[in-house]
């Protein structure tokens, strides 16, 4: 059984669908698309797409700019490409090869709502070489992956992102389905290597830059360039020697300096959720309630109280 915050999640998926498709109906429209850039960077997009398209609208072949890895949050619909036809459904992927020509038709019903993950085709083979992929050039050899267990994790994290319950890392987020729908799409096993002496330093120099100063805006991207690494490598021997990704570990020592001055200063909660690097103090109370378990000014009180005794 899913957990009450993600059954809660995916209710409001689905409910913001049948909105849009509702929506429709009352004002007539065709069925059309509508995108929603979530995150960016060099050489990757990540947009909410949602689609009020049913049986009585004509599908268009449209072609993919570049490679495509859409999650299916809700609704059903069909993919015709060169590769076969294939139906997707909710936890499904769709993979879409840069210049492949498409259909999508909603054949039995109306709507449906993906996240979709674009990539530059630089960025993406680069990703591909990274994970174990020899060809030069990386195309998907299928057309979709099915809600299988390995994607479980990946679409879980995509799921609440959309929803809103958590702040979610879209670039490492990215990175790692990229990697792992290509190795599952490929049938390779993902490459697993001791980091050496050399990447053992350059990640303990990231960890004391982010622990002196956790406030900085750092990217991934920034963070891989400075240790010489590509993204995927450095995000998986970070994460290796850590136990946490580096979004996760710059997070919490956010949160471990927002409490210490909570119990030391008498500095007001969103002066030190806006000097801790959050952008506003309803993401700095959520993050610190589900790291703490207590809000800030429960938080700071209880310590006071212990103190006090």
């Amino acid at each position: 059984m899913l957990p009450v915050s993600q059954r809660g999640v995916l209710g409001k998926i689905a409910a913001d669908l049948e909105r849009s498709l509702r929506d429709r109906v009352v004002r007539g429209a065709p069925g059309g698309q509508r995108d929603r850039r979530i995150a960016g960077g060099d050489g990757w997009i990540v947009a909410d797409v949602i689609c009020t398209s049913g049986p009585g609208d004509r599908s268009f072949e449209e072609r993919h700019t570049g490679t495509s890895i859409a999650v299916v949050l809700a609704g059903t619909f069909q993919y015709r490409s060169g590769r076969g036809r294939v139906m997707l459904t909710p936890g499904s992927l769709l993979l879409g090869n840069p210049d492949d020509p498409f259909e999508c038709g909603h054949e039995h019903a109306p709507g449906d709502r993906c996240v979709a993950f674009h990539f530059s085709t630089e960025y993406f083979d680069r990703l591909a070489a990274d994970a174990g992929v020899t060809r030069r050039v990386c195309r998907f050899r299928g057309a979709r992956l099915p809600p299988v267990r390995d994607l479980a994790s990946l679409v879980s994290r995509v799921t609440v992102g959309i929803g809103g319950v958590l702040h979610v890392a879209w670039e490492e987020l990215a990175i790692e389905l990229a990697a792992t729908a290509v190795r599952l799409d490929a049938g390779v096993t993902a490459p697993r290597r001791a980091p050496s002496s050399d990447a053992v330093a350059r990640v303990t120099e990231s960890v004391r830059r982010i622990e002196r100063s956790p406030e900085t805006r750092l990217t991934l991207a920034q963070l891989a360039s400075d240790a010489r690494q590509s993204p995927f490598h450095y995000l998986r021997t970070f994460e290796q020697l850590t136990g946490v990704t580096p979004h996760q570990f710059i997070l919490r020592t956010r949160l471990r300096h927002a409490a210490a001055r909570l119990v030391t200063e008498p500095a007001r909660v969103i002066d030190v959720a806006l000097d801790a690097g959050f952008n506003d103090v309803s993401t700095f109370n959520r993050a610190f309630r589900l790291e703490f378990g207590a809000a800030p000014r429960a938080y700071r009180r209880e310590m006071a109280a212990v103190r006090g005794a």
